[in-house]
């Protein structure tokens, strides 16, 4: 049993494709460590815990019985999400997910209500904005690189992951799409740096009804397509600045920023916020040329797990928690608001506001989340 004090125990539910990026990084950050790993398939279990030296649940539930464990770590699909939440939350644990936080605002909400009501922390993925590249550029602006914050561009355009992705198919069903697969990078970057949404409008559409699947080991397979794969938004943050999002499965080749944002003095260029370096350029009107900009914190390589170690630090020291439901739960609520928008020719202004979490402090050393 947990008696508060040293690492926290962390369980994970689903080894997939992603737990092994997780997994292979965990070592690097001493607030947790894996204590189980349980997936529907008893074997890849076994593999991901042998790989870090964890015991192999049996089941979902035995894990969740386990009285080492005090956080869940949610690896399963997107469709899985607020079940094996509740499951966690029910059984006391914390948890911590892949994003999204849920399918719809209506699952998100009932999770966040549900920790609320336990006193137990939910946080989600992305922590991507923890990186190196994001938070040298949320320094910037903090300082007036490029001045007043008037507006930004977010834009996701690729062709879908079934050219590359052993298994593709739930990218294409309820929980997938350009949107809530890549959309939280985007949204919780541009909601980190400039703030909250306060009215949104979109549109979208799912321009081809099935996929052709062309990496092994299901190359051939017909995916047949569940949810848009072309959605196109306008948000107005409360802070003033307009943000231009285009998140697109259907788009063979583009080159529009990933991310830029544009000031009373200048413009930031933003890193892929899929990613945790840089690089960071900065226009000025009185330079008039793009200027590298040094990344000012750590953390610029694959850091995956930064956001689950900062949430099992602050629970041994009571402050809050950076990679928050509360701040997944409102990149959830302006996605759905988004495509909402489209579906019923409407401005759609968001049930939820966050505040900003707080920056990570400079010169922290690897593994290291507080001064």
């Amino acid at each position: 049993m947990s008696d508060g004090r040293g690492p926290v125990g962390v369980g994970v539910v689903g080894c997939g494709n992603i737990s092994r990026t997780y997994l292979r990084l965990a070592s690097r950050f001493p607030d947790f460590r894996v204590v189980a790993c349980a997936d529907i398939d008893p074997a890849r279990a076994q593999e991901a815990a042998a790989g870090v030296g964890a015991k192999a649940a049996p089941s979902v539930e035995s894990l969740l019985a386990d009285d080492e464990i005090e956080v869940v770590l949610d690896l399963t699909i997107p469709a899985a999400h607020a079940a094996v939440a509740h499951a966690a939350l029910d059984a006391g644990k914390a948890v911590y997910g892949e994003k999204p936080l849920a399918l719809t605002r209506a699952e998100g909400a009932g999770v966040i209500e549900a920790a609320a009501h336990r006193g137990v922390r939910v946080g989600s993925a992305p922590d991507t904005f923890l990186g190196a590249g994001l938070q040298t550029c949320r320094r910037l602006v903090d300082e007036g690189a490029i001045g007043q914050p008037l507006a930004a561009t977010a834009v996701m355009a690729g062709h879908g992951h079934e050219h590359w992705h052993p298994d593709p198919a739930f990218y294409y069903q309820p929980g997938g799409g350009p949107l809530l697969d890549m959309g939280p990078y985007y949204l919780t970057a541009l909601i980190s740096i400039l703030g909250p949404v306060s009215r949104v409008s979109g549109a979208a559409r799912a321009s081809f009804p099935t996929r052709t699947i062309t990496s092994e080991p299901k190359a051939g397979t017909v995916i047949p397509v569940e949810v848009p794969t072309h959605v196109a938004g306008i948000l107005e943050l409360v802070a003033g600045p307009i943000c231009t999002v285009l998140m697109s499965f259907d788009v063979w080749a583009s080159n529009l920023p990933r991310l830029e944002i544009y000031g009373s003095e200048g413009t930031l260029c933003v890193p892929d916020p899929n990613t945790f370096g840089g690089p960071v350029l900065v226009w000025r009107h009185d330079r008039r040329e793009w200027v590298d900009q040094p990344l000012t914190h750590g953390y610029a390589e694959n850091s995956r797990g930064l956001g689950l170690a900062d949430m099992a630090r602050a629970i041994r020291t009571g402050r809050p928690h950076r990679a928050s439901g509360e701040l997944a739960f409102h990149v959830l609520d302006v996605m759905d608001a988004i495509v909402e928008s489209g579906e019923q020719g409407r401005h759609v202004v968001p049930a939820s506001t966050v505040e900003r979490p707080a920056p990570l402090p400079i010169g922290l050393a690897d593994g290291q989340l507080d001064d």
